[in-house]
């Protein structure tokens, strides 16, 4: 699938002007809370461009976005990048300290934010000044005199026939943070054409979009993986998105899909798990309109594949992908997927396995990952050094081990960070967790290397058990148990830790790294059940 991207180009004028034009009347968001059609969102964005300008924003400069999924977020985005400045989308729902961390490395001078998170936003800001947009609600006292408010700061569309910003393809468009799955989050630059380069790539290239689709996405739009698929990729072929401010809850999710009639659906592993969980059998769910269901962000089981095509008579596409290359780059395919395998390499994308020592791993071996293509990251911003560390040569070291199959499918087998070394042999959290998550009293399961007694390291499982399930030490024996008859000696769990709900990420990551350090701090009380 050959690209042509021109020399100079802007990600506005592409995913809103061009579709605008072309179909200003067609549902550009069919909700939540309002529908709204291409040309009102093109008005929208051009107001946030004028705004931005007048309130002294140049290009190059950042704007940190920290907004719910909303046709706000959008105008904010685009509006950045239609003057030349750079969008910095973050975790509408992180707290002050986050804030802080993302205002003082981005080096943001404008930040347009939601009304509801206003208690937990740095409003005086030490380093420099910072001017706040608020969304939503205006608040009262002395914080709303330093504030500025979205409908009086946009003022009124007059710019329809001005300039785009004529910045070239390689320019900085978006920062994205990584989603601090393993530690402090970095952030990785973006340039316009990267949404470009996905869009043909991931959503023409296999997901088949076309403008009849209708589109939603569970993962927000901070996050790499739903800022293309909740907002991007339908713009690229003029069609409609269903967007969910608000936190994520299966019952209003298989709400939206019923009312909307939504065709491609996308969520993370976890998600899914709680919606066959939650959904009993006979209760009313209807996705009937779906054609195509996606995961990425970790491992989807086999089990939840299975069963969500036994339910539904729809495949989940698993892939993998990342912040740095922006969206997937290995997906199954529509009609050939393969469940426990991400799939095979995205088009324009390369992929390499390798060994400890740099050369080729065979077929079924098991090596580190590293993934060339055109939408990778510039760099992060603000951190050579470890920019340096991930880019190599043109290749972007993931830090996933990987093996690939006789049949060219590629199988995820962990996060090098959370590969343990049990008794000299390298194991597989995942690979433990698709076991004990087979167990029917287990709802979500993690594993994370914890030192016993002696300091030597053993594989912790974590477990939160199904609804009805009482936690203790007869179950504990029965899912070790399990384990025992499934897994070879260096690869069970020694001890099972009960716990109400798996530290994530906002994007639905698990933290292992959590896991381990709650646990170490936890071992001299003994709470853990031991075989």
């Amino acid at each position: 699938m050959p690209l042509h991207i021109p020399s100079q180009f802007n990600i506005a004028e592409w995913f809103v002007d061009r579709p605008t034009a072309e179909h200003p009347r067609r549902w550009a968001i069919l909700g939540e809370p309002d529908a709204i059609t291409y040309e009102e969102l093109g008005a929208l964005v051009r107001r946030a461009a004028a705004a931005l300008r007048g309130s002294g924003c140049t290009p190059g400069e950042r704007v940190l976005i920290a907004l719910p999924d909303s046709v706000e977020f959008m105008a904010a985005f685009f509006g950045a990048a239609r003057i030349g400045a750079i969008a910095v989308p973050v975790n509408p729902w992180a707290r002050n300290i986050e804030f802080a961390y993302y205002l003082e490395d981005s080096g943001a001078r404008f930040a347009i934010v939601h009304a509801s998170v206003l208690s937990e936003f740095p409003l005086t800001y030490c380093s420099r000044e910072v001017e706040i947009v608020a969304v939503g609600q205006r608040e009262s006292g002395g914080a709303a005199q330093r504030l500025k408010y979205w409908q009086e700061w946009l003022g009124p569309d007059q710019a329809r026939n001005s300039p785009v910003h004529p910045t070239a393809a390689t320019d900085p468009a978006f920062i994205l943070y990584t989603s601090g799955s393993t530690g402090q989050p970095k952030g990785a630059v973006h340039q316009h054409k990267d949404m470009r380069v996905t869009s043909e790539s991931m959503g023409r290239g296999v997901l088949g979009l076309t403008e009849l689709d209708r589109i939603f996405s569970v993962s927000k739009l901070f996050f790499a993986y739903g800022l293309g698929n909740a907002m991007y990729f339908p713009l690229s072929v003029g069609a409609s998105v269903v967007l969910n401010p608000g936190r994520t809850k299966v019952d209003r999710v298989v709400e939206l899909i019923a009312r909307h009639r939504v065709t491609v659906f996308a969520a993370v592993p976890t998600f899914y798990a709680a919606l066959l969980r939650e959904i009993a059998p006979g209760l009313p769910a209807d996705f009937s309109s779906l054609r195509v269901a996606v995961s990425a962000g970790e491992r989807l089981p086999a089990e939840i594949f299975e069963k969500f095509r036994a339910r539904f008579g729809v495949e989940i596409l698993d892939g993998i992908g990342s912040t740095e290359m922006l969206q997937t780059f290995i997906s199954n395919r529509p009609g050939q997927a393969r469940a426990g395998t991400c799939g095979v390499p995205v088009p324009n994308y390369e992929i390499e396995i390798a060994r400890e020592d740099g050369t080729p791993a065979a077929t079924g071996e098991v090596g580190d990952m590293r993934v060339r293509g055109p939408s990778a990251f510039a760099g992060y911003w603000n951190k050579p050094e470890v920019t340096a560390r991930a880019k190599i040569g043109g290749w972007v070291v993931t830090g996933d081990r990987f093996s690939r199959d006789a049949e060219g499918f590629y199988h995820f087998c962990g996060r090098r960070d959370d590969l343990l070394k049990i008794s000299g042999m390298w194991v597989s959290p995942s690979e433990v967790e698709i076991v004990l998550l087979e167990h029917p009293r287990v709802a979500e399961a993690a594993v994370a290397g914890v030192p016993d007694s002696s300091g030597l390291l053993q594989p912790t499982a974590f477990i939160v058990c199904r609804p009805g399930t009482l936690a203790g030490g007869e179950i504990a024996t029965e899912i070790l148990e399990y384990a025992r008859g499934r897994l070879p000696s260096h690869k069970r769990p020694r001890s099972i830790e009960f716990v109400s709900e798996l530290p994530k990420t906002a994007t639905g990551k698990i933290q292992r790294f959590r896991l381990r350090t709650q646990a170490q701090a936890r071992a001299a009380g003994g709470s853990t059940q031991e075989k």
